[in-house]
């Protein structure tokens, strides 16, 4: 873990500033947590409200990302930072890193810091990018993230906490949040019956995040996606999907190559002021 990505960060237990050592991180009231093989360290206090992704389904979100057939909405990020002064980009449930270490290198001035609960996702995570580091916490129990270091926020079909990404922002930052529109692999849910996204998504998003942000635009991102049959078998898996279906019926169902459309809304956010 950096040096310089360490001194953002705050103990999950008592809040207090943390400082490296070759093996952990620690904090002066003597809390203390280790650095793993891979590099991640998990700030996480404790228990957390969900497990995450499986190794299946991060392992099919890397093949899909890894083949560029998500690079539209990569671009859309970079884009949404564009006019962005260097700073620290925190991507809370950033998975394998892959997005923000795109970001990262269209930014050379940026440090990232990828915050996911699963730990097969923050293996690869922390070694996505030299200027990035991976910590493991639960954005509904607390972001082990000091107040107001954060020069942007990424979200990306995470769940999202309005009061701790408000908390964690500067008051000049920006929060950039992607979640799939009703359409998304719409093809491959209408045969399959799968999991369907909310018609009304883009209301409740702003019903979650209006009591601390304000929407400043949005960026509607469409494109075609053609996948071999298991290229969408792994589109399947890296979503909430992959809950539900079995892969052997995956497998039965999808014989061959198909087109599927991709739609993603890329919103953008401005902190309101702190009372």
């Amino acid at each position: 873990m950096r040096a310089d990505l360490v001194e953002y960060l705050c103990c999950p237990v008592c809040k207090a500033a943390l400082e490296a050592t070759p093996a952990a991180l620690r904090c002066a009231n003597g809390h203390n947590f280790d650095i793993a093989r891979q590099g991640y360290v998990d700030l996480s206090g404790g228990r957390v409200t969900h497990p995450g992704d499986t190794p299946d389904m991060i392992s099919a979100r890397q093949a899909l990302l890894a083949a560029g057939h998500f690079r539209v909405l990569t671009d859309a990020l970079v884009a949404s930072l564009a006019e962005r002064p260097p700073g620290l980009v925190v991507d809370v449930g950033a998975g394998t890193g892959q997005h923000l270490a795109e970001v990262l290198d269209a930014r050379p001035g940026d440090l990232g810091l990828a915050v996911d609960v699963s730990k097969p996702a923050l293996r690869r995570a922390a070694r996505a990018h030299p200027r990035l580091g991976a910590v493991r916490a639960d954005a509904w129990r607390g972001l082990p993230v000091a107040d107001a270091v954060a020069d942007a926020v990424l979200d990306v079909f995470a769940p999202r906490s309005g009061l701790e990404f408000h908390r964690i922002l500067r008051p000049d930052g920006v929060l950039v949040v992607a979640t799939p529109a009703p359409e998304h692999l719409g093809e491959l849910v209408d045969a399959l019956d799968l999991v369907r996204v909310d018609p009304a998504k883009s209301e409740r998003l702003s019903a979650t995040l209006d009591p601390w942000f304000v929407r400043v635009d949005e960026r509607r991102c469409r494109w075609q996606l053609r996948l071999s049959a298991a290229e969408a078998q792994a589109a399947i898996a890296m979503g909430p999907s992959a809950w539900h279906t079995e892969p052997e019926r995956l497998a039965r169902l999808i014989a061959g190559p198909v087109t599927v459309t991709a739609a993603v809304d890329v919103t953008r956010w401005r902190p309101r002021p702190r009372g």
